[in-house]
């Protein structure tokens, strides 16, 4: 078996290809059952977010590394290859650094950010409903958020938080200093704008106003915020009040578009209006920042605030990294010991059942020509105690012969019984 991490983030790839391979929720599920139904993995978890698409498999045989590559491809129609330059492959070892780097937020744009780790506990959970999680993942993910609480414990990169989100409200507060008499629209009503919501109050913000698909969610996130809620239908109503807008709304396509905008901003009188467009596939055409006194930043305008917040965090980062060597170390010792001795068990298993059969035969045909019960059980136990016992005795002589005394003591612990367990 192998482990393969497979995916594109910040660093390799613009956002207009990481929108490309963005997975939807539902995205995700078809496509986990597609590479079982085709047979391409054995397990498998996929991880889509606004700054990175990741997945994570285990195959039975290499080839099956390339049939993955092809398959992405063709998943979301991407001419052959043309998605190579931006991939990043990760095998056994450094497939699990990988993660553990991840989940505990060294790989992220800002680096030391907690919600990465929520994020891969949402795909762990919903790879487990599309049954794609099982004895490998299963153990590498729970040995994954062992070692990010162990990270967030015994170091400080979860200190001074710092997310996408409150970048984007940080570079709001140098585009217009006091909020106080800002009206801020925020497009959504997750997780990432929730986060940006209570920012923006603790900022003191003006006025919020929330829209998204789901009304009663906008509600819900308006209240906790004292903001008001609006429907994403009634954008164009009440642009014209927003001095920004932020926008992450996990949408597959446009939310926001320039014939909307124009109006807007002659309402306005061309006073301007502050966009970041912090979601994957984006929310915000790219082609209202051609419009007068629009400033558009996507999430990777974000780079220089982040810069600044991450070298706090460097020290800390750096002791994670020793933590998660370690780790992986120890989870490959046990990865590689399992795929050893897991043949090993099977092997010898399926020799003792033939023993077993031939023994079983033996005696069954001896008791229908007619020889004594007693008498068949008595040799049928000797029989298979003389066949199972053969092979290790004959080996342990051996050993003593040529002076092996790794392999005796060995025997002692694998073969002979614990009787203090036994009582």
């Amino acid at each position: 078996m192998k482990l393969l991490t497979l995916g594109v983030n910040h660093e390799t790839a613009p956002v207009n290809i990481r929108e490309t391979v963005s997975f939807s929720s539902e995205q995700a599920m078809n496509a986990i059952s597609d590479l079982k139904q085709q047979q391409l993995v054995s397990e498998c978890i996929i991880l889509s977010t606004c700054n990175r698409t990741e997945i994570y498999c285990v195959l039975k045989e290499h080839s099956q590394q390339e049939q993955v590559l092809k398959w992405l491809h063709n998943f979301f129609a991407q001419p052959e290859n043309s998605l190579l330059p931006y991939l990043y492959q990760h095998q056994s070892i450094d497939s699990v650094k990988h993660i553990m780097r991840v989940a505990s937020g060294l790989n992220s744009l800002v680096l030391g950010e907690p919600q990465i780790f929520g994020q891969i506990k949402d795909a762990y959970n919903q790879a487990h409903k599309a049954e794609s999680v099982h004895h490998t993942l299963e153990n590498l993910f729970q040995h994954i958020f062992r070692t990010v609480k162990r990270v967030r414990t015994d170091t400080a990169i979860g200190s001074s938080p710092v997310s996408v989100a409150f970048s984007a409200v940080t570079l709001s507060k140098q585009f217009f200093g006091d909020l106080s008499e800002q009206t801020a629209m925020l497009l959504g009503a997750g997780e990432t704008i929730e986060l940006v919501a209570r920012h923006l109050k603790e900022s003191g913000i003006g006025k919020l106003i929330i829209a998204n698909r789901t009304l009663e969610k906008a509600h819900n996130l308006a209240e906790s915020v004292g903001g008001y809620a609006i429907s994403l239908e009634e954008i164009s109503e009440h642009l014209h009040e927003a001095d920004m807008v932020i926008g992450s709304t996990g949408a597959p396509h446009i939310i926001l578009h320039k014939d909307q905008v124009q109006p807007a901003l002659k309402r306005r009188k061309n006073r301007p209006i502050f966009m970041v467009d912090i979601a994957v596939p984006r929310d915000i055409d790219p082609t209202i920042d051609q419009l007068e006194n629009v400033y558009l930043y996507t999430v990777d305008d974000l780079h220089e605030i982040i810069e600044d917040n991450k070298q706090s965090r460097q020290t800390a980062a750096l002791e994670a990294e020793e933590i998660i060597d370690v780790q992986a170390d120890n989870f490959m010792a046990q990865f590689n010991a399992i795929q050893q001795v897991n043949p090993l068990i099977q092997q010898f298993r399926q020799q003792s059942i033939e023993t077993k059969e031939q023994a079983l035969n033996t005696a069954l045909h001896q008791l229908e020509i007619g020889c004594p019960p007693e008498e068949v059980v008595k040799k049928l136990a000797n029989q298979l105690t003389n066949k199972l016992l053969h092979t290790p005795t004959k080996q342990l002589h051996q050993a003593g012969l040529d002076g092996q005394n790794h392999l005796i003591e060995s025997a002692k612990i694998l073969l002979m019984a614990d009787r203090d367990a036994e009582k």
